[in-house]
């Protein structure tokens, strides 16, 4: 019942359910020494992913003993890490039209907004600003940073709206390879 294109993301989300299936290293079965693709690939994949409305499955082939290379276990840490801080705008979610705005990826559930912003390769401080044009937080929404407590102060820009990001979190993020901005209700 599902699409699965294999080793394959869609450009645009599709109108039903589909299941992009990637080797994350090596081959479909057990290559000896194979490269494991990075944690931030691999989660900017799954954000792509998620935001069409689609799910992921990493293949990871087990050696001939049944255990994986040191590089999945490494994969799989970082991409364990960065979920549990930012799964609350993955798990459940629905599309968010446009899915996506340059680096930032979109998703809905419950009501809620997400937006993920894909840091950029070297990037491991998180921006002083982050702004999204294509949509606005109702007045009274609460705008947070998943992984931290404290509402973040924002400003309604034409369509969109900007959020600043207290120097202290920029400095230390809640996670690497992206940061979840949670928005408790948007505009109509």
């Amino acid at each position: 019942n599902y699409l699965t294109p294999e080793n394959h993301v869609p450009e645009e989300p599709l109108p039903y359910p589909w299941e992009s299936c990637i080797i994350s290293g090596g081959g479909w079965s057990y290559p000896p020494d194979a490269t494991y693709m990075e944690g931030r690939e691999a989660i900017h994949m799954l954000i792509d992913i998620v935001a069409k409305g689609g799910n992921l499955l990493y293949n990871i082939a087990p050696g001939p003993d049944g255990r994986w290379q040191e590089g999945a276990y490494e994969l799989l840490e970082d991409m364990g890490d960065w979920i549990e801080v930012n799964g609350d705008g993955i798990y459940g979610t629905r599309v968010l039209k446009p899915h996506k705005e340059g680096d930032i990826g979109m998703t809905q559930k419950d009501g809620k907004a997400y937006f993920i912003y894909m840091a950029d390769k070297d990037q491991k401080q998180m921006p002083s600003q982050i702004a999204v044009e294509s949509h606005r937080p109702a007045d009274n929404a609460v705008v947070k940073l998943l992984g931290d407590d404290r509402e973040l102060e924002w400003e309604s820009t034409g369509e969109g709206f900007e959020v600043t990001i207290p120097e202290d979190l920029q400095e230390n993020p809640p996670s690497e390879y992206a940061w979840t901005i949670k928005v408790s209700e948007l505009e109509k």
